[in-house]
């Protein structure tokens, strides 16, 4: 299991996102959180506000799902970056694992 960590415009980017992912059964969850961005681009630093959409999946399935994100996302340059994860709780890596193709 993994999850995969998405930087957005806003939340309504996110949600459109999350949710194309979950129709199409490659991510079991999303969450979305509102965040304030502090970054370098173009030779410029941005304050900004964004929102960042948490996928839960299998690691088979990045390939397919950075490809949609990056079909669907605005950024010219998304952050699309997995975190491994230790430990999960059996019961809910089962339950992951029956809701992704």
């Amino acid at each position: 299991m993994i999850f995969i960590y998405i930087t957005c415009k806003n939340k309504r980017e996110a949600k459109k996102i999350g949710l194309a992912l979950i129709k199409k059964r490659l991510v079991a969850c999303c969450n979305i959180f509102p965040i304030e961005s502090i970054y370098w681009w173009q030779k410029r630093i941005v304050k900004d506000r964004e929102a960042v959409l948490i996928l839960k999946t299998l690691k088979k399935n990045f390939k397919k799902i950075e490809r949609e994100v990056k079909r669907l996302h605005s950024y010219e340059v998304p952050c699309i970056a997995t975190l491994n994860l230790g430990q999960v709780h059996s019961k809910y890596f089962q339950w992951l694992k029956k809701e992704i193709i």
